[in-house]
């Protein structure tokens, strides 16, 4: 589906865009509206189905919001071919953990399934007026295998990052092997080890 092979020279190229390595597609989730977006701009609907090539949750002070937040950077590649990323925070974090949690016991990664993002509406009735706020909610089905593989190859020869949220104060819960893969980042076991 991505990778293509030369028959006569066995090189191999990628139907994968990405403007340089760090700078994948945006897209957003909007906490405030429960829709998503490309680039902040563009609406993209109320749902959005992705299949993840690497991952990682984090806590770091991102976007000049002043405060640490938990994080889930979610990364891959969108309809048009393009090496894309979704970043969630706080409570949506802990709904992708809920989804987490079982694959890791049934060995499965978030790699190995196609999710499909929905925003559900909240109320905060403890603020006068009442507050609404989405939460994004996910669910999974398995992904092809061989898609999975082919992701999964092209992650260990192109580093899969987004260079604006790579920061030394993020403390990281959760890395996929893959993420990043090539560049010099603290693993979790490590980060755990130097505190």
């Amino acid at each position: 589906m991505y990778r293509n092979v030369d028959e006569l020279t066995g090189d191999i190229t990628w139907n994968i865009k990405c403007l340089a390595p760090g700078r994948p597609k945006q897209y957003r989730f909007n906490g405030q509206t429960g829709r998503f977006n490309l680039n902040g701009t563009k609406d993209m609907g109320t749902s959005l189905s992705i299949q993840p090539i690497t991952w990682r949750i984090f806590e770091d002070n991102l976007f000049g919001r002043e405060r640490f937040e938990q994080w889930a950077e979610l990364f891959f590649v969108d309809e048009t071919g393009a090496l894309s990323t979704i970043m969630f925070n706080n409570n949506s974090v802990n709904e992708l953990f809920n989804l987490i949690e079982p694959l890791f016991y049934d060995d499965l990664t978030l790699a190995d399934v196609v999710l499909t993002v929905t925003s559900e509406k909240h109320t905060n009735e403890k603020v006068t007026p009442k507050g609404t706020w989405y939460l994004a909610k996910f669910e999974y089905a398995p992904a092809d295998p061989a898609v999975v593989a082919e992701l999964k190859e092209y992650a260990k020869y192109h580093p899969v990052y987004r260079a604006d949220t790579l920061s030394p104060s993020a403390v990281h819960t959760l890395i996929a092997e893959n993420f990043a893969f090539g560049l010099n980042l603290p693993k979790p076991a490590e980060l755990q080890q130097a505190a």
